[in-house]
């Protein structure tokens, strides 16, 4: 009978501890103090929060250092985040960091897109006419760990969804030989990488 109780103490502690580690994860999660210099732009790319929803979770108020500003949830999860900055690793090193923001872009644009899956992961793992999407899913660079600078740049894409070109390729013109991929209009071109919709 003892040793039930005990049992049963313990099992209340740790449904206690969790319950209030997650509130505080989530109360964590939803606020942030402003530090002086920061800006709607700096801290959604920090985060990983489209900027237009940070503004109006906000209702665009002036921000002012030591006052707290509410943080709306990411459209997009830690996981799929990890998944995306992989990618980008893998998909432009040696790049510029703004092309490095382009290939998250693109992930981005293809699950709003209709004529892609509508996940992150559906996207990345996508296999058309018997190929992948992206080479690295299909050579294994994709189990690489993603850089910092990867990381930053999924964020700043993040940041800047509902902006942009919609960019839904991205190609290297030396190396590519599929003719279908040169018709596309061509977006910007970044480094060794031509983007194009």
């Amino acid at each position: 009978m003892n040793k039930l109780k005990k049992l049963v103490i313990a099992a209340g502690l740790i449904f206690s501890m969790s319950a209030f580690t997650g509130v505080t994860k989530s109360e964590a999660a939803t606020t942030h103090k402003i530090q002086y210099g920061e800006t709607y732009w700096k801290i959604a790319k920090g985060f990983g929060i489209p900027v237009n929803s940070l503004m109006s979770a906000n209702n665009s108020k002036p921000l002012i250092a030591g006052q707290y500003m509410t943080l709306p949830n990411s459209p997009i999860s830690a996981a799929d985040e990890e998944l995306m900055a992989k990618l980008v690793r893998a998909e432009a090193v040696g790049e510029p960091y703004a092309g490095k923001v382009a290939v998250a872009t693109v992930i981005l644009n293809r699950v709003k897109s209709p004529d892609f899956p509508n996940t992150v992961r559906g996207v990345i793992y996508q296999i058309s006419n018997g190929h992948y999407a992206f080479t690295p899913v299909q050579n294994g660079q994709i189990n690489q760990p993603a850089d910092l600078a990867s990381k930053r740049a999924v964020n700043e894409a993040i940041a800047l969804m509902g902006k942009g070109n919609g960019s839904l390729f991205f190609y290297n013109p030396k190396t590519a030989v599929s003719d279908w991929i040169f018709s596309r209009e061509v977006t910007v071109t970044i480094g060794n990488h031509r983007f194009a919709r």
